[in-house]
């Protein structure tokens, strides 16, 4: 049954709410509303937001252009989230992007399933938000070692090698068994982070513009510089930085709203996926948005510019020193500790499900076995796939610039895929691709989706810009060299495209065959079978 098929059959299929797509069993969709929405806020919010802003602003030059990127980076965002509702509820199955490159580049056959392949393994274990904070925050194995450091500070314990590596080991082997053994409990407590988060930060918010306004009781301590931010002419002082330092800055920002498709890798599991990603989606990013502009606005109110800019460090540590004293340094240590757990409890809840959905493919060696939920009614092979490449950096892969070009590699290649996903949704609205009759329960505007192509190509393009004078991307490594690598990582899934699917059955007198098949644990998936090839007779 080709995806094409499964598709018309699906669209033709009145009042259907998207759960006919992909022949699931009931129990497994488990995702309501609030967890779809959480498992992208979670995604999107991880540690960035804490010192993300004074990073902005020295791009920028002055806290009026710095708001404006982020107002840039939320338009970005609100296109990706509609370009991404579109493709889940045409698509809605998990796999995310495996799902649409898959339906929009259908020749040669598998070949662009193989590429995702190399892709998904590459992300599963280090997959990274934010390129200039590589070390500090998005990944897998980056965002557990950030988990690690932040929890033994505040802590009072001293950050080694080995207790950093422990603990973040300790906190990847959790996830792995809460998410491949308890989902229920995975779930609720991956739901309890992103609510806790969205308070917190809330309140973070709400105290700032309390400062702002001049409320008696939330205002900046006497011994620490008080900002004048928001006076019109402070507001634009210093604007007009170099154009790479600018574009740098959108750069970064952009990256800060990555995310917005997470619950498309998880729509198997998701009750009513239509109705749900078409509420969750928008819900979560509007939040994420929200949060985003009022917590700048909050450090802006309580931190002067001069220590922002100067100060080394995070600036989230310099707006709770300023409004309520040093000594909750390690209360804020403990909130960043958790942020980043939910962000790689949500991360990890997704890779799993692209890989379970690359096992139901058949191409994967052993692909039963991937696409299985047993023994726990969860994708546990998956999730330990991706636990064995992140537990495989975290030790194997020394500090410096093999650490920060595999980080970097990873972001750069979804910067790859959201490009190949939203120039190939340009195509099928061209008169070329109707025959597909691709017309699923939402479309996004095509002025919104050339919009997110432009902004996906400005992210492939802009990392092989020279960087700016005495700023240095690696040690000893060109500046380009995860920018290469990504285009190079694609050409090691074609060759075991042709390896396997052309070579090998030409040498060896057989053609692959695909069909359709129900495991024992419900999940369906594709096999493939050699079927002899019969010379024709002289």
């Amino acid at each position: 049954m080709t995806v094409s098929l499964v598709l018309s059959e699906y669209l033709s299929t009145t009042g259907d709410n998207g759960e006919m797509y992909d022949n699931v069993p009931k129990d497994k969709r488990q995702l309501g509303l609030f967890s779809a929405a959480f498992l992208i806020f979670n995604r999107v919010i991880g540690t960035g937001i804490y010192a993300t802003p004074s990073n902005i602003l020295r791009s920028s030059g002055s806290v009026g252009v710095a708001l404006i990127m982020w107002l840039i980076g939320a338009l970005i965002a609100a296109c990706g989230t509609a370009v991404y509702i579109e493709l889940g509820t045409g698509l809605p199955r998990s796999g995310g992007e495996k799902n649409y490159l898959e339906f929009i580049y259908r020749r040669p056959k598998f070949m662009v399933t193989c590429a995702f392949t190399v892709y998904t393994l590459i992300m599963a274990g280090c997959f990274s938000k934010k390129p200039y904070l590589c070390i500090l925050n998005g990944t897998a194995t980056a965002n557990s070692v950030v988990f690690s450091e932040y929890l033994l500070h505040s802590l009072s314990i001293e950050p080694t090698w080995f207790s950093t590596r422990l603990v973040a080991f300790s906190c990847l082997t959790f996830i792995c068994l809460v998410h491949g053994t308890v989902l229920k409990w995975g779930v609720r407590l991956q739901n309890a982070l992103g609510l806790f988060k969205l308070v917190v930060l809330a309140l973070i918010s709400v105290s700032g513009i309390l400062c702002l306004v001049g409320v008696k009781g939330v205002q900046v301590r006497d011994e620490y510089e008080k900002p004048n931010n928001f006076k019109w002419d402070k507001l634009w002082e210093g604007s007009g930085t170099s154009a790479n330092a600018f574009v740098s800055g959108l750069y970064n920002v952009i990256w800060s709203f990555i995310g917005y498709s997470n619950a498309n890798y998880a729509l198997s599991e998701v009750r009513d996926p239509v109705r749900t990603i078409k509420r969750a989606a928008p819900l979560a990013m509007i939040s994420v948005t929200a949060v985003y502009l009022f917590i700048n606005i909050a450090y802006f109110s309580v931190v002067s510019k001069t220590d922002i800019l100067e100060s080394r460090r995070i600036v989230a540590a310099l707006y709770f020193r300023n409004l309520f004293g040093p000594t909750t340094e390690r209360a804020l240590s403990s909130f960043i500790a958790l942020s980043t757990l939910g962000n790689l409890m949500a991360g990890q809840f997704s890779q799993g499900r692209v890989i379970q959905e690359l096992g139901r493919e058949g191409i994967l060696p052993y692909s039963s076995m991937f696409a299985s939920n047993k023994p726990f009614n969860a994708p546990l092979i998956g999730l330990f796939t991706q636990y064995l490449v992140s537990c495989s950096f975290l030790f194997a892969v020394p500090p410096g610039d093999a650490y920060l070009f595999l980080i970097s590699l990873s972001s750069y290649s979804l910067s790859i895929i959201n490009t190949l996903v939203s120039f190939g949704l340009l195509l099928l609205y061209s008169p070329s691709y109707r025959i597909w009759d691709w017309n699923p329960p939402y479309r996004a505007p095509k002025s919104i989706v050339l919009l997110f192509f432009i902004s996906n190509l400005f992210l492939v393009l802009v990392p092989f810009l020279p960087p700016a004078s005495g700023s240095r991307t690696y040690e000893k490594l060109p500046y380009w060299s995860h920018s290469v690598g990504g285009f190079a990582v694609s050409l090691i899934g074609v060759v075991y495209w042709y390896v396997w699917g052309n070579w090998l059955p030409r040498w060896k007198g057989y053609k692959l065959e695909r069909r359709w098949v129900l495991q024992k644990d419900g999940i369906s998936r594709y096999a493939f079978r050699q079927v002899p090839v019969t010379l024709p007779s002289e």
